[in-house]
């Protein structure tokens, strides 16, 4: 057997939030650390999802490392190969490469209490760190819906996160399944391609004209000769989306504005009556993921395309059968069914004290502190978390909150000479008790059913507030919420103040 190879800090992940936790590492001098990856090569949900139409739907000064900005962007919202490539140069830039340990999926990984360490199990082998930080992201595990006889299905299927590059859809007859966020990029553009597509829609979401548009020369050359400029635009694009947390998180009333734009938009764009009547949504903007497309209703209007809102009974090897008993029989199967946001496979994984589970530990209801510590598991800090999540703004602002949080508790480790830190279950419980407290109101409780609930409709994704103010509670370590025990003991808390 192998010999486990030690090392201080373990980053499962190599997103935004594993390769920011890398560059911070770095930055502070830290070089006992590695980047376990799955794939063989960096980006995350961005490496990954690469069908057809890929975009960001927060506009790319945003989206983006606040210390690591790009004047570059070749559009305002920035296509997947943009956003891949930025990474990759964020890992050049910062000399990362030697840190990253890629085709290195995590397989599991056991907390030793008396040794002090995590044993982390890879597919390429294994390793023993002081410190695990797991900075797999929420979209980054495909949700396969659960429809009798899938796999029974002669033809070919695919998951949008999974896209098959080699197979050719032209003259195709093609079941594109759900409508969501990846189904509305990839479902104009390949349209005019196929032969017949059949779209079949559970629930019609609320989809917003977008204000995508190419950068131009001199926006580009402005944002490189003075910096402060594309630093300023930033700043404007913050505020201007904060500004929604109103609408979504305190008084989803005000989503009327927004609820009449994108009612404008379906009229101007789908002239049928009865087609812009099932395109309808039937909850309150901002319930479910908004939308935005200039495409994808003219799409579904072609004469080749077909809106199927009838539920579906099974899957046979020629085709879908619907309840109503029709069928529709299709050479492809395009699942664009989201991602295992509040039950991702990693919280399988993971094993703290007692041996048990992430999943088991929390139970029916994921939590954590701050998104970033659970109650017994120490020494693990999960990043893009339960509860970090935003329906308005850029996540990079909220990992970069992390990472600052994350970095000071290695600072104070260090100075003060402690082993190990487990968030305290009384802390973990009073936060999750203020965050929960704060749902009814929000318009995420007003009654859809969105990725953003789990199982038992409780909002475990989102982040209810402002995002200033997440960033102002993770400015600082709290080292009082923990239980922080000292090198030459696993057992006895040490208390700091």
């Amino acid at each position: 057997m192998t010999a486990a190879t030690e090392v201080r800090i373990a980053i499962v992940g190599s997103g935004f939030a594993g390769i920011g936790m890398a560059i911070r590492l770095r930055q502070a001098g830290i070089e006992d650390f590695v980047v376990l990856e799955r794939a063989a090569a960096v980006g995350g949900t961005w490496q990954a999802n690469t069908y057809p139409g890929c975009q960001c739907d927060v506009p790319s000064h945003l989206y983006c490392f606040s210390f690591e900005p790009n004047p570059g962007w070749s559009r305002t919202y920035s296509l997947q190969r943009e956003i891949e490539a930025y990474l990759r140069r964020c890992v050049q830039r910062h000399d990362l490469a030697g840190h990253l340990c890629l085709d290195h999926e995590m397989t599991g990984a056991t907390w030793d209490a008396p040794a002090q360490r995590w044993h982390v199990q890879t597919s390429a082998g294994d390793f023993s760190a002081e410190l695990l930080i797991d900075a797999t992201g929420a979209l980054s595990h495909p949700a396969k819906p659960r429809i009798r006889g899938l796999k029974r299905f002669a033809g070919t299927i695919f998951h949008s996160a999974e896209w098959d590059h080699d197979h050719d859809l032209t003259g195709e007859r093609v079941a594109v399944i759900g409508t969501g966020a990846s189904a509305i990029q990839f479902v104009p553009k390949i349209a005019p391609q196929v032969a017949a597509m059949h779209v079949f829609q559970r629930t019609a979401p609320w989809i917003l004209p977008h204000s995508d548009r190419a950068t131009t020369r001199v926006e580009r050359g402005l944002y490189r000769a003075l910096p402060f400029t594309q630093r300023a635009v930033r700043a404007a694009v913050y505020w201007g989306r904060e500004a929604m947390v109103t609408m979504f998180a305190k008084r989803p009333r005000l989503g009327a504005v927004a609820e009449r734009a994108a009612r404008l938009h379906l009229r101007r764009q789908v002239a049928d009556p009865d087609l812009r009547r099932r395109l309808q949504p039937a909850f309150r903007l901002g319930c479910k993921r908004v939308l935005l497309s200039n495409a994808f209703y003219p799409a579904l209007a072609r004469p080749n395309v077909e809106l199927v809102t009838e539920g579906i009974e099974s899957v046979d090897e020629r085709g879908i059968v619907l309840a109503d008993g029709s069928r529709r029989d299709v050479d492809t199967i395009i699942l664009g069914t989201g991602f295992n946001v509040t039950a991702p496979p990693t919280a399988w994984l993971v094993r703290g004290r007692g041996g048990k589970t992430l999943a088991e530990a929390a139970g029916p209801i994921p939590r954590a502190y701050l998104g970033t510590a659970m109650p017994g598991f120490p020494n693990l800090f999960k990043l893009v978390g339960p509860n970090t999540g935003l329906g308005h703004s850029s996540m990079v602002f909220m990992i970069e909150s992390q990472l600052t949080y994350v970095m000071d508790a290695i600072r104070q480790m260090g100075e003060r000479e402690i082993a190990t830190v487990e968030v305290r279950r009384d802390a973990a419980e009073a936060y999750n008790d203020e965050l929960q407290a704060l749902m009814p109101r929000t318009v995420w409780a007003t009654g859809c059913a969105s990725w953003y609930l789990d199982a038992r409709g409780n909002n475990t994704t989102l982040w209810p507030d402002f995002t200033f103010r997440f960033r102002r509670r993770t400015r600082r370590f709290d080292a009082g919420a923990y239980l922080c025990r000292p090198r030459a003991s696993a057992d006895a808390p040490a208390a700091i103040a």
